[in-house]
């Protein structure tokens, strides 16, 4: 009960912090981070604790559909080259220097520790790269690859993030480990989205129902 209202309290301040944004002509994922940072100086306001699974299956999922609902497929293959060197290169040496950087604030927290936080804030937020890219007027094909990039980048962060959290707690992490994380993350994720894609294309083609058809869509 208590993750449920903190589901709500979050959605509440999303819709405020996206029509205050559009009233006053900012982009929403701007506004919303200030609207937090004040939110957490605010005496009395409750503290927000997500369990990890509410996030990866309940809120991660949507963000990144609405995403890839507006990417080109033969452009993400065209630009797939950068888009994997920025989803697997730039989120590791963002999460690494992230890390780096948190460890000589802190020299008593352990560099494994660090590490694992910069790779929770390594990867841009798909929805956020998009809105803010296409407000600003980028090139089609920068915004392209934006957009595929933050479409993949959370499984190079959730390898980051486990192996740094294992090495934190003492434990032996091998290639062989990485590599079955990486198997796991990328390869399950691709494997859910392809059968994903046949059992929800299969009923939109026998759904003739408008309110479920627009339900399955989201």
């Amino acid at each position: 009960m208590h993750a449920l209202l903190d589901v709500v309290v979050l959605l509440a301040v999303a819709v405020f912090g996206a029509a205050l944004a559009r009233k006053i002509g900012i982009l929403s994922p701007i506004l919303l981070m200030f609207l937090g940072f004040l939110l957490s100086y605010v005496p009395g306001f409750p503290e927000i604790h997500l369990e990890p699974e509410i996030v990866l299956i309940g809120i991660l999922p949507p963000l990144l559909y609405v995403a890839a609902l507006r990417t080109s497929v033969p452009a993400f293959r065209f630009n797939l080259r950068p888009i994997l060197f920025l989803a697997i290169g730039l989120v590791v040496f963002t999460a690494l220097a992230i890390g780096y950087l948190v460890h000589l604030i802190l020299p008593a927290v352990p560099f494994a520790l660090c590490v694992a936080l910069g790779a929770v804030v390594a990867p841009p937020d798909a929805v956020s790269a998009t809105a803010v890219a296409r407000r600003i007027g980028l090139p089609r094909r920068i915004v392209t690859i934006l957009e595929g990039e933050s479409l993949v980048n959370d499984a190079t962060a959730l390898v980051l993030l486990r192996v740094a959290t294992a090495a934190a707690v003492g434990g032996a992490v091998t290639f062989l480990d990485v590599a079955e994380d990486v198997v796991v993350a990328a390869g399950g994720g691709i494997l859910i989205g392809v059968v994903g894609a046949f059992v929800f294309g299969y009923l939109h083609k026998w759904i003739k129902d408008p309110l479920l058809d627009n339900a399955l869509s989201l």
